[in-house]
């Protein structure tokens, strides 16, 4: 991966990362001969990495390579553990890890608490041994059963203030547009006090964004690449002061967006959208948040001020308890 930049302000913060997209290729190898998995054609790195931009099914095939690792709670730890210290040794202060654990009890049939459990020990082990807070954000998928993701909420609940900080709806929008029946599960993790952030209009029209405030209560649209295009539910989302989390190099690997310079950041900005920044899934992209920070100085035009606004923003928006987010301000700049 690219190595940590030097940036005018440094508060990096890490608001859309997954955690299936953070394996290590090493680390798979070394889990794949315990857990007697086979070694892929051309070995894990290439299982688990692209060397440039390519179609979202290839992207989301190498993400997929990394799902073995999460059918076994020492794995799951491992990995977790690692997942923060990488964010950690990267320059990051806090980083908010998203995964979906509903994929992982039904591959296994064990319990969603389990696959949860097994994650939250290995953050608080990542987080002990890189001296970095963290915490999990477990999403709710649109492919499932309700009643899986019931279970998924119902968990993010039970494990709120053990390692658990957020609850989250991800996957493919345009088989799956429907917000309506996510909302009991939405329910039940608003009501553990969790944050909420819904991937949306990303593949989806802009409405899908303003739908899901509605319908959900969540203060974060994950991606929201085509909210840019509607001026009508921009403005909306600054009026209500609805962050954006953006993922510009992940954007380009999976072919959303033609080149990294045609991500929507600018737009957002000059619109007045609140944005934070995240990696995504850094093992398939090389690009870890750091890289991405120098994305937006660099390609995206966003100079020291709006750095400093995305790490302000980033402070305000971020899920965790009071104490950590009074920790983060402190270190904010002036």
């Amino acid at each position: 991966m690219n190595q940590p930049t030097d940036l005018p302000t440094d508060l990096p913060i890490n608001l859309h990362s997954h955690l299936e997209g953070r394996v290590r290729p090493d680390t798979a190898a070394d889990l794949a001969a315990a857990l007697g998995l086979a070694t892929p054609p051309g070995g894990w790195t290439a299982a688990l990495t692209l060397p440039g931009p390519d179609t979202l099914t290839t992207y989301l095939d190498r993400v997929g390579a990394s799902y073995p690792f999460f059918t076994d709670p020492d794995a799951i730890a491992r990995v977790t553990s690692e997942a923060v210290q990488d964010a950690a040794a990267d320059g990051q202060a806090f980083l908010e890890l998203r995964f979906g654990p509903g994929t992982h009890a039904r591959a296994t049939g064990r319990a969603v608490d389990d696959v949860v459990a097994a994650a939250c020990e290995g953050l608080i082990d990542g987080m002990e041994r890189a001296g970095m807070p963290a915490g999990l954000v477990l999403a709710a998928l649109r492919s499932h059963d309700d009643d899986t993701n019931l279970a998924v909420a119902r968990s993010a609940a039970r494990f709120a203030g053990a390692g658990v900080v957020g609850f989250d709806l991800a996957g493919d929008e345009r088989r799956f547009p429907a917000l309506e029946r996510y909302r009991p599960a939405f329910a039940v993790a608003a009501a553990a006090g969790l944050g909420l952030t819904c991937h949306a209009a990303e593949a989806a029209p802009a409405a899908a964004a303003q739908e899901a405030v509605e319908r959900f209560g969540v203060t974060r649209i994950g991606h929201g690449a085509h909210v840019a295009a509607d001026p009508v539910v921009l403005a909306w989302l600054v009026d209500r002061g609805v962050v954006v989390e953006v993922c510009p190099t992940s954007n380009w690997y999976t072919g959303a967006i033609p080149t990294v310079e045609a991500h929507p950041a600018a737009t957002f900005r000059r619109a007045g959208v609140p944005l934070v920044l995240g990696d995504d899934n850094p093992v398939q992209t090389g690009s870890p948040l750091s890289a991405e920070r120098r994305v937006l100085a660099e390609q995206l035009g966003v100079g020291p001020d709006g750095l400093a606004e995305v790490d302000r923003t980033s402070v305000t928006a971020l899920f965790a308890d009071d104490s950590v987010r009074a920790a983060l301000a402190a270190r904010l700049p002036g």
